[in-house]
C-alpha cells in the first residue's frame, strides 16, 4: 500500500535547537556539585602523575589548577576538563632526565606557544586525520610504558630509565619486594576495581564518592592505622618551588621536544573534546546541551595553558578524558564546572598539606598503574581489528614502548601509508568454470601492476567459449585497459563471446561473435578510446562510470568497446549471459531483448509491436511504412515513433500482464485473502528515480510506503490542514504492527535544492507551505549543536548532499516526537533505520549507530553479503 502526502500543509514552528537561555546564577548549583566530584578525582591523579613523571609532586597540583582555571575559561570546549594527563607522562619524563625540570617548564612554554599558533591557522580540525589505529596505538603504547615503570614502584622499588629496562629489571625487582609497598598497592587497586560493584543501599551511597579518591584514602588510612613505614607524599615549602630557566642542550633536541609536546597533547585535547561532544549528545537532549566543541578556540585555551602553567612551574597540560566524563556524568551544565575544580585544586595545595603527606607513594603509583592498563583499551583493538588496521595498532604500541612517542607516530604513519598503497594496488584476479562459461573476475583496482596476472589469467580462457569478465572495482588505468581490448579483440576473432559485468555482478553488456562488422567495431573502439582514453582525458575513469556515461538505447559498449549484436543474436547472447550470470531469460517476448530487462525505463524500451504495426498505423492516418537496409543488405521494416503518454503506459501494463503477472498472481491471490502483514514502513521521497521495491528486492507486502516530497515527517501538531504522514505513520505502527521504519533520501534530491535556494520573500504556494517543514533540517546542518552526517569513506559531494544526509537525520527525530512511535520505542517494539541512495552509483547506505572518530553520523554502504 502506498500513502502520498500532499504538499499542503501550513508553515510549521521550527523546532527549537541547542540549550534554552538561562540565568547566571541558575546553573551555580549543579556546577558547584560537579566541580567538587572533579576535584576529587584530580586531587590524587595530578599527584599520581607528577610522581610518574619524576617532576615535583606540586608540579601536577600547579597543572591542576591551571588547566582547570585557564583552559576552562578559554576553551572551546565547556564541559572539557584539562589538566595533567597520563598521555604525556612517557614524554614528559624523558624530558626531565634529558634537560631537567626547570628547561622541561621552559619546553613546556614553548609548546604553549606552539599551539597558539596553530590555533591561529585554524589547523584544529586537521589533527584529526591522524589514523584512529595511530592515535589508540600512541596511547596503548604510553599506557604500557607507564605500567611498567609504576609496576616498579608498586613492588617496592623504583623504575628504570626506559620501558626495556623496566622490563629487564623485573626478575631482580619481583626476588626484592617489599611486603608493605605491595600490600597498600594492591588494596589501591582491589577498592579502585571493587568500588563501583559495591550492593545495596550502603553501596549506592558510597559509590558516589570518586573510585580513585576511595582507593588513595582507604590505603592512606590502612598505612596509618597499621603504622607501616613507606615513602609517602613530601610537598616541599611551595617558597622552594622550582621555575623555568631559559633552554640549554643541542638546538634540534630541543625543538623534537617542543614538537612532542605540542602534538601530542594538541591530539589528545582535541580528541577529548570530541569524545566529551559525543557523551554529552548521549546522555542529554538538545534543549539541555552547551553548544558543541569550537576545536580552534579549544587549542588556543589548551595553548595559553601550557604557558601559563610552565611559567609557574606546572606539567604540560592537556584535556583529560577521565575528568571529562566525571564533569558530564556529575551534571556539569558549563565551563564554570571546570572553573571551581581548579579553584579547589589551589585551596588544597594551600590547606591540605598535612594531610596531603600522609598518602603513601606506593597508592599513587598503583593507582597511575591501573590508568595506564586501562589505556590499551579492548574496544579499540575490537575497532581497529574490524577495520583491518590491527598492524597499524600494533606497530605503533611496540614502537612508542621501544623507541618513544614521536617515534612511534611516525612509524606508525608509515606503516599506514604503505597499507593504504598496498589496498590500493592489490589486485585479486581469479578464473572458475560455471554452467559451461568461463568467470574472469578482477576484485580491486586494475592498474599497470596487476597487468602481468590479468594477461597469465586471460591466456588460460579457451578459444571459442563463452566467457563472463566481472570488474569489482573502481579504477582502470590504461595499461590495463589495453591488456583486457587486446584480449577482447582476440577472443572474438576466435568466434568466442563476452559478457562484462561490473561490481554485483551488474551485467555491463554481452556480445557474440556474429552480426558484427568490422566497421562497427572500429566505430565502438573509437567512441570509447576518443571519449575516456586518449590524451589522458579519463585514463583513470572507472569501468562502471565509463558504461554509464553513454546510456544505451539499444547495445551499446560496456566499459570496453564490443561490436553491436543482430537483433537475432540479442536473444542467443542474452540468454547465455542470463545462464552465466544467474538470470532467467525468454527466447521471445520482452525477456529476449537486451534492452528491456526488468527495471529498464520506458524511454530506453524496444518496440514490440508486430511488423505489420507500421502499416496500421498508415492506414489509420499514421505514417507510410518504409522499409530501410539491414546491415545485410536486406529490407528491414523501419519502427514506428516510441509510444508516448497513456500509450507508453498501456504498453507497460500490458507487458506486466504478459511477462510479470503469471509469476506474481498466486503470491498476490494470497495476500488477498489474508490481507497485508507488511515489516516496514518506508518513508520515502516522491521522486521518480526512486524505485522502492528495486532497491529493495522486496515484493508485494513487505513495503508500506509513504512518499511526499522530500521524504519529510512533519511535527506532530504543525500538519494543521494535512495529516496524511501522520495517518499513514498510526496506521502503520498501531494497525499493522510494523518492526520497523526507514527513512529514505537520495541523492539529487530537488526538494532539498530547493530549501537551500529558498528566501523569506518567495511568493507563498503549497510546495512551499510544505518544503517548511524541512527547515529544521536546514537548520541542524548550519547548528553547531548537531553531529553532521557524511558517507563512509568520504565527504558530501556538496551543500545539496549534505542537507539531504542531514535531512534523513532530522526526520528519524520527528518521528520519535510521534505519540505511537515513541511509545512502541519505549516498549522495544519497534527500530528506525536511516537510509541514503545514491542514485548515480545505484548504492545504498544505512545510518550507522552513534557517530564517528570525527564526531559525524555515518551512512555506511551495503554490499552484496548484507
Amino acid at each position: 500500500m502506498t500513502a502520498t502526502s500532499p504538499a499542503t500543509a501550513q508553515a510549521p514552528t521550527p523546532a527549537p535547537t541547542g540549550r534554552q537561555k538561562r540565568g547566571p546564577l541558575q546553573d551555580l548549583p549543579a556546577d558547584l556539585s560537579a566541580s567538587a566530584a572533579v576535584f576529587l578525582i584530580a586531587l590524587p591523579l595530578s599527584l599520581g602523575i607528577a610522581l610518574a613523571t619524576g617532576a615535583p609532586l606540586q608540579a601536577g597540583l600547579v597543572a591542576a589548577a591551571v588547566g582547570g582555571i585557564v583552559a576552562g575559561r578559554f576553551g572551546g570546549a565547556p564541559l572539557q576538563v584539562s589538566g595533567p594527563a597520563a598521555g604525556l607522562t612517557v614524554v614528559t619524563a624523558e624530558l626531565i632526565q634529558r634537560y631537567g625540570w626547570r628547561t622541561t617548564c621552559a619546553i613546556t612554554v614553548l609548546a604553549g606557544v606552539c599551539q597558539l599558533g596553530l590555533a591561529l591557522l585554524r589547523t584544529a580540525r586537521s589533527a584529526l586525520m591522524v589514523s584512529p589505529a595511530i592515535v589508540h596505538g600512541m596511547l596503548a603504547g604510553i599506557g604500557v610504558t607507564i605500567a611498567l615503570a609504576q609496576l616498579h614502584i608498586v613492588l617496592g622499588g623504583s623504575p628504570q630509565s626506559s620501558a626495556v629496562a623496566n622490563v629487564l629489571g623485573l626478575p631482580a625487582q619481583l626476588a626484592d619486594l617489599h611486603p608493605a609497598a605491595l600490600g597498600v598497592s594492591a588494596l589501591t587497586v582491589c577498592v579502585l576495581l571493587g568500588w563501583s560493584r559495591l550492593p545495596g543501599r550502603v553501596g549506592r551511597a558510597l559509590r558516589k564518592v570518586p573510585a580513585a579518591l576511595a582507593a588513595v584514602a582507604t590505603a592512606t588510612a590502612f598505612a596509618a592505622l597499621a603504622g607501616l613505614t613507606l615513602p609517602r607524599v613530601d610537598l616541599p615549602s611551595w617558597r622552594s618551588h622550582a621555575l623555568p630557566e631559559l633552554p640549554e642542550g643541542p638546538v634540534l633536541g630541543l625543538i623534537a621536544a617542543v614538537l612532542t609536546i605540542t602534538l601530542v597533547g594538541s591530539v589528545e585535547s582535541l580528541l577529548s573534546s570530541v569524545a566529551t561532544d559525543k557523551l554529552i549528545a548521549s546522555e542529554r537532549g538538545t534543549d539541555n546541551r552547551p553548544p558543541r566543541a569550537d576545536l580552534d578556540r579549544e587549542l588556543r585555551g589548551q595553548g595559553a595553558a601550557n604557558i601559563v602553567s610552565g611559567m609557574l612551574g606546572g606539567l604540560p597540560i592537556t584535556g583529560v578524558a577521565v575528568r571529562s566524563v566525571a564533569n558530564v556524568k556529575s551534571g556539569a551544565v558549563s565551563r564554570k564546572s571546570a572553573m571551581f575544580h581548579g579553584l579547589w585544586v589551589v585551596l588544597a595545595a594551600g590547606l591540605l598539606v598535612p594531610v596531603l603527606d600522609l598518602i603513601p607513594l606506593a597508592a599513587l603509583a598503583a593507582l597511575v598503574m591501573a590508568v595506564g592498563v586501562q589505556m590499551v583499551s579492548i574496544t579499540h583493538l575490537r575497532t581497529v581489528t574490524r577495520h583491518g588496521e590491527v598492524l597499524v595498532y600494533a606497530t605503533t604500541i611496540v614502537a612508542v614502548v621501544l623507541g618513544g612517542v614521536l617515534e612511534g607516530v611516525a612509524v606508525g604513519i608509515a606503516v599506514a601509508v604503505a597499507l593504504a598503497l598496498r589496498r590500493l594496488t592489490r589486485t585479486r584476479i581469479t578464473l572458475a568454470e560455471l554452467d559451461g562459461a568461463h568467470r574472469v573476475r578482477a576484485r580491486g583496482q586494475l592498474t599497470f601492476l596487476a597487468v602481468p596476472r590479468l594477461s597469465r589469467v586471460l591466456s588460460q580462457v579457451p578459444h571459442g567459449g563463452h566467457v563472463v569478465v566481472e570488474l569489482d572495482g573502481s579504477f582502470m588505468d590504461h595499461a590495463a585497459y589495453e591488456a583486457l581490448q587486446d584480449w577482447q579483440n582476440s577472443h572474438l576473432a576466435h568466434g568466442g563471446s563476452l559478457e562484462l559485468t561490473g561490481r554485483g555482478g551488474r551485467a555491463l553488456t554481452g556480445t557474440g561473435p556474429d552480426g558484427d562488422t568490422d566497421r562497427d567495431r572500429d566505430e565502438n573502439t573509437d567512441r570509447y578510446t576518443h571519449g575516456y582514453t586518449d590524451e589522458g582525458r579519463g585514463a583513470g575513469k572507472s569501468a562502471e562510470a565509463a558504461a554509464d556515461a553513454n546510456p544505451p538505447s539499444g547495445p551499446v559498449p560496456g566499459p570496453f568497446p564490443v561490436p553491436a549484436a543482430s537483433p537475432a543474436e540479442h536473444g542467443r547472447a542474452g540468454s547465455k549471459s542470463g545462464a552465466a550470470g544467474g538470470h532467467q531469460r525468454t527466447e521471445s517476448g520482452r525477456g529476449a531483448h537486451h534492452c528491456c530487462r526488468p527495471w529498464t525505463p520506458w524511454q530506453n524500451h524496444c518496440d514490440h509491436r508486430p511488423a505489420h504495426a507500421p502499416a496500421l498505423a498508415a492506414a489509420s492516418g499514421g505514417a507510410a511504412a518504409r522499409t530501410i537496409p539491414s546491415a545485410s543488405g536486406a529490407p528491414a521494416a523501419e519502427t514506428a515513433p516510441r509510444r508516448r503518454g497513456a500509450g507508453q503506459l498501456a504498453s507497460g501494463i500490458s507487458a506486466f500482464q504478459r511477462d510479470t503477472a503469471p509469476h506474481v498472481r498466486d503470491e498476490l491471490a494470497r495476500l488477498a485473502r489474508e490481507g497485508q502483514r507488511p515489516s516496514q514502513l518506508f518513508l520515502t521521497c516522491a521522486d521518480s528515480r526512486l524505485v522502492t521495491s528495486m532497491i529493495t528486492a522486496s515484493g508485494p507486502g513487505d513495503l508500506f510506503t509513504v512518499r511526499n516530497v522530500g521524504n519529510l515527517v512533519p511535527l506532530p501538531g504543525v500538519e494543521a490542514t494535512d495529516d496524511s504522514v501522520a495517518a499513514a505513520i498510526e496506521y502503520a505502527v498501531d494497525v499493522l504492527k510494523v518492526a520497523s521504519i526507514t527513512v529514505c533520501g537520495h541523492s539529487g534530491c530537488g526538494a532539498m535544492q530547493a530549501l537551500l535556494n529558498s528566501h523569506p520573500e518567495a511568493p507563498i504556494t503549497p510546495l512551499t507551505r510544505w518544503l517548511r517543514h524541512g527547515l529544521p533540517s536546514l537548520e541542524r546542518m548550519g547548528s553547531r549543536h548537531h553531529a553532521w552526517a557524511r558517507i563512509s569513506g568520504r565527504l558530501p559531494a556538496d551543500a545539496v548532499e549534505q542537507l539531504c544526509l542531514t535531512n534523513v537525520v532530522q526526520q528519524l527525530e520527528h518521528l520519535r516526537a510521534h505519540e505511537s512511535v515513541a511509545r512502541r520505542l519505549a516498549e522495544g517494539t519497534l527500530e528506525l533505520h536511516g537510509m541514503y541512495f545514491h542514485v548515480g552509483e545505484a548504492q545504498a547506505y544505512l545510518l550507522s549507530e552513534g557517530e564517528d572518530f570525527f564526531d559525524c553520523r555515518v551512512f555506511d554502504s551495503v554490499g552484496q553479503s548484507v
